[in-house]
């Protein structure tokens, strides 16, 4: 069936790579290699590639930046379809919300961090807790990103997605709904069927943020929050070595960050093969040179049993395994 989806890739032409290698697209730089690797260009050949897969019944994972992805080890017979190159951004300053609001769009692709350039360099603010965050829109949006005390949903204005109804698919805008989203939660995560199997039938292809106009004073301020955010990232260690950030979601509700329950189970440092729980952070794994995905689920599973132990408490991890 590769085969099949193959050429159905070539008729539609939307560009592929064969027996890709997926180490070096992933900030974890983890994984082996995939069978298909499809990078559509437009939204409409996302949905093309996505479908052709569907049609083809082989696996398919969607994804951005990969920078909350844990690629597999060995082979992965099926396509992994990238949306790094659906990347535009569309602005109109003289279309603003009652309150004020400019909108800026941003296809899936578009990185974080050209996003939050594109806010500083029109006066926007608003955005620049999100600088220095790896990683596309898209993924942002899905995983609904937080940073210092901001969430995406905080600037959505509206979303669109790819929906499938049975095998139809139709691009569907949805206007922001707060009860839809929480601390990273979004109506586009997988959830568990009764079968216990997760699916997921929404693929975003674009979303519109509200920011405020600061005014052409504001830009050296605008500019010293950026600075500021991306210094803390690199003093927490952020950048040290390939990871994919905090890999436990927080529950506020608990008291005390997932982190700060990891260090007091004193696993700070506990390592399995090439992986290893920073020494510098309890909620980062980090790949100090020849990590594998089976690497990192270990120190996931250690870190769960041993605050289930010690705590009661379930933690959570908001980073994907393909």
């Amino acid at each position: 069936m590769i085969d099949f989806l193959a050429s159905m890739l070539k008729v539609a032409k939307i560009p592929y790579t064969e027996n890709e290698p997926l180490a070096p697209k992933s900030t974890f730089k983890v994984g082996g290699t995939a069978r298909l690797f499809i990078t559509p260009q437009t939204p409409e050949q996302l949905e093309a590639a996505i479908s052709a897969a569907r049609s083809a019944e082989l696996p398919y994972f969607v994804t951005g930046g990969a920078s909350n992805v844990v690629y597999p080890d060995g082979l992965y017979n099926g396509a992994i379809i990238s949306t790094q190159s659906i990347k535009e951004i569309f602005y109109d300053p003289d279309e603003t919300t009652p309150d004020g609001s400019v909108l800026v769009t941003c296809q899936c692709g578009v990185p974080m961090a050209a996003f939050v350039d594109f806010c500083t360099k029109k006066n926007l603010t608003r955005a620049e807790q999100f600088a220095g965050l790896p990683g596309t829109v898209g993924g942002a949006v899905y995983m609904n990103a937080r940073c210092f005390d901001r969430s995406i949903s905080d600037l959505l204005y509206s979303t669109s997605h790819i929906e499938y109804t049975d095998e139809k698919a139709k691009i569907t805008e949805l206007p922001f709904n707060a009860a839809d989203w929480d601390y990273k939660k979004t109506p586009f995560q997988a959830h568990t069927a009764e079968d216990g199997s997760q699916t997921n039938q929404r693929y975003i292809t674009q979303a519109t943020f509200r920011l405020t106009p600061a005014g052409a004073s504001a830009h050296d301020r605008i500019v010293a929050d950026c600075k500021k955010y991306i210094a803390e990232r690199v003093d927490k260690g952020h950048f040290k070595y390939p990871s994919a950030g905090s890999v436990f979601k927080n529950n506020h509700a608990f008291g005390a960050p997932s982190g700060k329950l990891i260090d007091d189970c004193g696993l700070k440092g506990l390592t399995a093969g090439g992986a290893q729980i920073a020494p510098f952070h309890g909620n980062f794994i980090i790949n100090t040179g020849n990590a594998t995905a089976d690497n990192i689920r270990t120190l996931v599973k250690s870190a769960q049993k041993a605050v289930k132990d010690k705590f009661g408490f379930d933690l959570e991890p908001e980073i994907i395994f393909v």
